[in-house]
């Protein structure tokens, strides 16, 4: 994508993200106090947005019931919730690539059991899913990486087949075959490279998802677990002050929804380059391969 020619929204999105990239890696680190650590209760406890405590400290985004800055420990949250959305996306299409392009590239009995698999776990609700694996196992952090990659591959399985069945049909793959290319490197070299396309967008749009997904599990006590901040866990922490304090929920909420809203809009932005541009890019990376 060139910047010259991306709209006001994309760049939006991107600037929006990439401020909160920035400030999750840089405010953490110069932060005075221990975002994690229980505090003078008393004489920092609920302070307001703009405001400053008993000793004088400034707080943009105020504090929360235990006298944490919640800006520090909101974008240490940041931290975790992007890495875990975009971990849990990448790894779930990893899975879901490998079975639709084995599916794809086997065919017959392999590809009719892979298929069955898929559709069973696209019959069940992913939260449902999530919210048995999550209770199964010990929350935390590779707990839910484990459980978004393990609900999340039906999706990506079902478009990398498609696309993997129309690519495998065109001459330049019998062409290699005809050359006498082992097959797997024939799919790995050849068709892969053209297949990606839709599921590199699906990846894309997942981030949002699995940002959201792995929030409510926290919410509910089954993902990341305090003192570890999470967006999800700070909601839920805040839901009872919302009246008598509710910047200690709604600045959590606002990073959340404006997070998911720019991976979003950028997913979008990226599939409808992908579908001006696809005949083009198919063409170049045939013969590229």
């Amino acid at each position: 994508m060139r910047w010259r020619d991306a709209d006001g929204t994309t760049l939006a999105a991107t600037a929006l993200l990439g401020a909160m990239v920035f400030g999750a890696v840089l405010v953490p680190l110069a932060a005075t106090t221990d975002p994690l650590a229980i505090g003078d209760v008393l004489a920092l406890r609920l302070v307001p947005p703009f405001g400053r405590d008993a000793s004088g400290a400034f707080h943009l985004l105020g504090t929360d019931r235990f006298g944490r800055d919640l800006l520090v420990r909101m974008m240490l949250a940041a931290r975790l919730s992007l890495a875990i959305g975009v971990a849990g996306s990448v790894l779930s299409a990893a899975l879901g690539t490998a079975v639709g392009a084995l599916s794809a590239w086997r065919g017959g009995v392999v590809d009719g059991i892979a298929m069955a698999v898929t559709d069973a776990f696209l019959a069940v609700p992913r939260l449902v899913l999530l919210l048995v694996c999550a209770a199964l196992w010990r929350p935390g952090v590779l707990t839910v990486l484990a459980v978004l990659g393990a609900t999340g591959w039906m999706g990506v399985a079902r478009i990398v087949r498609g696309e993997v069945l129309g690519v495998r049909a065109l001459p330049y793959v019998e062409a290699a075959h005809a050359l006498g290319v082992s097959p797997y490197r024939v799919l790995w070299r050849h068709v892969l490279p053209n297949s990606l396309g839709p599921a590199i967008v699906a990846t894309t749009l997942g981030v949002g998802n699995a940002i959201l997904l792995e929030s409510g599990l926290s919410f509910l006590g089954l993902g990341i677990q305090p003192p570890r901040p999470s967006w999800g866990n700070m909601i839920a922490g805040g839901r009872d002050l919302i009246v008598a304090a509710p910047w200690v929920a709604l600045a959590p909420g606002v990073a959340l929804i404006l997070s998911v809203l720019a991976v979003t809009l950028l997913g979008d932005r990226l599939r409808d380059r992908l579908a001006g541009e696809r005949g083009p890019m198919a063409r170049s990376l045939g013969e590229r391969a």
